[in-house]
């Protein structure tokens, strides 16, 4: 049995909704990830069992090794598709935003969602929600929007139309969000979740397979580059840095996605406890950060680069050189060495 999360009167109004428009989007955010595209395609064919008309649309591309999820060849990409994408949203009845906090992070999709007079419903686990819904269903405490979803349907008593893709996408996005359940995966209420999950008929073993087993050359050989050439040590704060320039990435022939789980590798050392990855993509500085224990990544992101996230795996974006990105990592460490002991 499932501990109640999401509060009754934000069930009964969404499910209101969810019964009374037929014409439903589903909306993520830029460079959708595992838990991204779990959430949304698991609520989409939960909706297409439901009988509703229903479109997910994404910001830009995503990794290759999440393209096998069913429902995947439906998606519209709105960096390709930019007039039928704004099309179906201004024509919606119903808009679910799906794994992000701020209508900013759905990127050029943000305007045409503002300017929707659909209802709008927003569920997500990132902390400080723009209020921007009709519902907002925000639970920082919870590992994956993908895990708000299966509880989302349960609460309105309609897990009967839980069929196996809803199932196999809901299951992905829960384990990528948790790093194949390793962080933020010690509520026993995920493991009932996945048992329930496994009842619709999914192999987890498969799935698992699919995500972390297919990598590419490039990617092999870029993980082995960036741990040899590119790994820093701090070894008075447990800390690990990884640094990529947008040149060195193109080197092995990149992939969208292919360093994904990277910024995880060095947190198997065991003097580790705190893991940087900072990347140059064209315009912006991706910053991927991940812990071990009780040390705050989302503090340190949110203080340090304006970003956010949980308390063992947060990110963020900075605006400027590759190099002073990293000098604001170094600087800001000496703060937090009490958090480091």
């Amino acid at each position: 049995m499932l501990n109640r999360v999401i509060a009754e009167d934000n069930i009964q109004k969404a499910k209101k909704l969810v019964l009374n428009y037929d014409k439903v989007v589903i909306v993520t955010h830029l460079a959708p990830d595992g838990d991204a595209l779990g959430s949304s395609l698991g609520l989409y064919h939960f909706m297409m069992e439901l009988g509703k008309e229903v479109q997910v649309i994404v910001p830009n591309d995503y990794p290759a090794f999440l393209h096998w999820m069913p429902g995947s060849k439906s998606i519209v990409n709105a960096e390709w598709h930019k007039k039928s994408s704004e099309a179906a949203i201004a024509d919606a009845d119903l808009i679910f935003c799906l794994d992000f906090n701020i209508l900013k992070r759905s990127f050029q999709l943000e305007n045409p969602i503002r300017q929707s007079k659909a209802k709008k419903i927003l569920i997500d686990h990132h902390l400080n929600p723009e209020t921007f819904a009709d519902v907002t269903i925000s639970h920082p405490e919870i590992s994956s929007t993908s895990e708000l979803i299966f509880r989302f349907i349960c609460r309105m008593g309609m897990y009967e139309y839980v069929n196996k893709p809803c199932a196999e996408c809901i299951y992905t996005g829960m384990m990528t969000d948790t790093g194949a359940f390793t962080f933020n995966s010690n509520s026993p209420a995920i493991y009932y979740i996945i048992s329930e999950l496994l009842q619709k008929g999914i192999d987890k073993d498969a799935i698992y397979s699919r995500i972390y087993n297919q990598c590419a050359e490039g990617r092999v050989r870029l993980q082995g580059y960036v741990l040899y050439e590119k790994m820093k040590i701090f070894y008075g704060y447990k800390t690990s840095l990884i640094t990529l320039s947008e040149e060195e990435h193109l080197r092995f022939k990149p992939e969208r996605g292919d360093t994904e789980g990277f910024v995880n590798i060095p947190l198997s050392m065991g003097n580790i406890v705190f893991s940087a990855f900072i990347r140059e993509d064209r315009d912006v500085v991706r910053i991927s950060l991940r812990s071990k224990g009780n040390f705050p990544t989302n503090q340190f992101a949110a203080e340090v680069y304006g970003g956010g996230g949980h308390l063992n795996a947060s990110g963020g974006e900075f605006y400027g050189k590759l190099e002073d990105a990293v000098k604001k990592f170094e600087e800001a460490l000496p703060a937090y060495k009490h958090l480091l002991e």
